[in-house]
C-alpha cells in the first residue's frame, strides 16, 4: 500500500491537479474573502493596505501561478525524499571510501555486505557490478579485456535504471522556472489593459483608479518571479544532488574495473 500511495504522489498529472484544487480553494476562499474587501463585497476595491484583496484582483492568473507555487513545493519535498533515500543509511562519502578499501583488499563479502548495509541507490549499482565481477572471476571463454567491458556495461545498465527515478518531475520544475515568470507577465498586461481600458470608457483621468489597477497587475508579476525563482532554486539543489550520486557511481565503477585489471592477468 505504501508504494502504491508513493508511486501516486509521484505523478506529475496528479501533482498538478491536486495543487490547482488548492489554489482555487485559496484564491476564492481565502484571497477573496469578504473581509479583505470595503463594504465585504470582492467586487469592490481591496480594503487599503489588504495585500491578499490586493492578489485577488488579480484575476484569473492568480490561481495559475498559484498551482505553479505549489507544484514546485509539492515536488521539491517529494524530490527530497526520494533523492535522500537513494543516498542510504549513511554518509555516502564514507561509503565509497570503504567500499575502494574492500575492493583494494579483494574482499568482495565485504563490500557486498557494506551495500547490503548503506542500501540505497549507489548501493544498488555497485551491488548489481559486484554482481558481475563475480560472475566474471568464474567465466573462462572471455578475454580479461570483454571482461572488464562487461562490467564496466553492468554499472552503466544499472546506473541507466536507477537515475530516471533520481530525475523523475524535475522537468516540470524547469519548465516552470521559464512558465512561472511568463505567466506573472500576462496577468500583468492583461491587467495593464482592463485598467487602461476602464480610464477609457470611464472618460477621465482618475490618478487613484490608475494606480490601483496597475497595483493590482504588478501583484501578477511579483508572484510570477517569485514562482520562477523557487523553481530555479529547486532544480538547481536537486540537479546538484543528483549530479554528486552520479559521481560517486561512476567512481566505484571506475575503482571495480581497475582492481579487476590489477588483479588478474
Amino acid at each position: 500500500m505504501k508504494n502504491k500511495f508513493f508511486g501516486f504522489i509521484q505523478s506529475a498529472g496528479v501533482i498538478i491537479l491536486l495543487c490547482f484544487i488548492v489554489a482555487e480553494i485559496i484564491y476564492t476562499f481565502v484571497f477573496g474573502n469578504p473581509a479583505n474587501f470595503m463594504d465585504g463585497d470582492p467586487a469592490n476595491a481591496p480594503m487599503p493596505g489588504n495585500l491578499l484583496g490586493t492578489i485577488h484582483k488579480g484575476g484569473f492568473i492568480v490561481p495559475i501561478i498559484l498551482t505553479l507555487l505549489l507544484t514546485v513545493l509539492t515536488i521539491s519535498v517529494e524530490r527530497f525524499f526520494t533523492i535522500r533515500r537513494a543516498k542510504g543509511k549513511g554518509d555516502l562519502t564514507s561509503f565509497i571510501t570503504k567500499i575502494k578499501a574492500s575492493l583494494a583488499k579483494g574482499d568482495i563479502k565485504e563490500a557486498n555486505q557494506l551495500c547490503a548495509k548503506q542500501g540505497g541507490t549507489v548501493a544498488n549499482v555497485v551491488k548489481s557490478a559486484l554482481m558481475k565481477y563475480e560472475q566474471m572471476e568464474h567465466e573462462d571463454s572471455l578475454t580479461k579485456d570483454q571482461k572488464m567491458s562487461n562490467i564496466q556495461q553492468q554499472v552503466e545498465e544499472a546506473t541507466a535504471l536507477e537515475l530516471p527515478i533520481l530525475e523523475q518531475n524535475l522537468v516540470v520544475v524547469a519548465t516552470i522556472t521559464t512558465l512561472g515568470t511568463l505567466m506573472g507577465l500576462l496577468g500583468t498586461v492583461i491587467g495593464m489593459i482592463r485598467s487602461f481600458a476602464s480610464l477609457a470608457t470611464a472618460g477621465g483621468t482618475d490618478s487613484v483608479a490608475l494606480s490601483t489597477g496597475i497595483s493590482e497587475a504588478l501583484v501578477n508579476t511579483a508572484f510570477g518571479i517569485a514562482t520562477g525563482a523557487l523553481a530555479v532554486i529547486s532544480y538547481n539543489y536537486f540537479t546538484s544532488k543528483i549530479d554528486k550520486i552520479t559521481f560517486c557511481i561512476d567512481e566505484v565503477g571506475y575503482t571495480l574495473v581497475q582492481t579487476y585489471a590489477s588483479s588478474h592477468k
